[in-house]
Formats: C-alpha cells, structure tokens, sequence
C-alpha cells in the first residue's frame, strides 16, 4: 500500500521598497522548499485578500517599514483592501517576519506590526512570535531569516500536530 505524505503549503507574502525583504523571502524559500514542504513566494503588489482563502497553506509575512511606520509601496493595496473589505480570516495561520530600522525607534518594525494587527483582527491566529530585524544590528537578514523560518516551520509542525 502507498501513502502519499501531505505537503504543507507555505505562501510568502513579501511587502518591500529595496527588495531586502524579498531577498530574505528567496533565502527562506530555497532553504524551506522540499520534500513535504512547498513554499511560493509572491510579492504583494497584485494581490487582493483573496490569496488567504487557502485554509490549508500557512502564511508567512514578509515585510520591511516605510516612511512613518507604514507597510512599502508594494504592499498598500492589499493592506488597504484587508482593511475595507474586512474578509473573515478565521481559519488562517501565519507568521511574520518583519524587517525595520532601530535608529527610528518610535516606527521600528511597524510595516510587520500593523499587517499582524490586521490579519489577528480579522480572526487569523499568528503562530510563533512576531520576528523583528533590526537593520543597524549588524546581522545580515536573508542570514537571520533562514534560520528564524525554519524554527518557525518546526512551530507550525508541532501546531499542525496538536490539532
């Protein structure tokens, strides 16, 4: 008898300005990608709140602060549409990886915050704790993600496990 193993879908959802966070999101993905695990990275300048409607995929987001604390360019129509359209996400898990400056202390790591803020609002459940990247720490990011993503991915197996 053949058992097929259930792959886990992971969707990448990177907001950025410089490419750092979608840098980050290609190191996550090679290094994620495989065997029972298939990762899809999208970066979110054409996508509508539709992309949650997967209940079975698990959602990473990915994303640096602009500005005054506000989510990048790239990510404002989906974070606006989030917003007014106000879809029931219950059902939906994610994660945040979250990029930012400490230099600017009273907007550090806002672009990560305000999208958890939204998703938990609209009934989604964060696993793990909300990453945030300091940019003057003197770490490499696309470095912290890998290893941050796969300890994140081993919290989403011991969640998917429990239930």
């Amino acid at each position: 008898m053949h058992y097929t193993v259930q792959r886990m879908i992971i969707n990448i959802l990177v907001g950025t300005m410089t490419g750092t966070a979608q840098m980050c999101a290609q190191e996550m993905e090679l290094a994620l990608d495989g065997d029972d695990l298939q990762v899809v990275t999208h970066l979110m300048d054409k996508l509508e709140p539709t992309i949650f409607t997967d209940r079975q995929a698990v959602y990473l987001i990915c994303t640096s602060t602009y500005g005054q604390g506000d989510v990048p360019d790239n990510a404002k129509a989906l974070y606006a549409a989030l917003g007014a359209q106000k879809p029931d996400l219950a059902g939906v898990r994610y994660g945040v990886f979250g990029l930012g400056d400490r230099t600017y202390a009273e907007t550090f790591n806002f672009g990560g915050k305000r999208f958890d803020e939204l998703l938990s609002g609209l009934g989604a459940e964060r696993i793990g704790e909300r990453y945030t990247h300091d940019a003057s720490s003197g770490t490499l990011p696309e470095e912290v993600a890998i290893e941050w993503a796969e300890a994140w991915v081993a919290n989403v197996r011991e969640t998917y496990s429990a239930a």
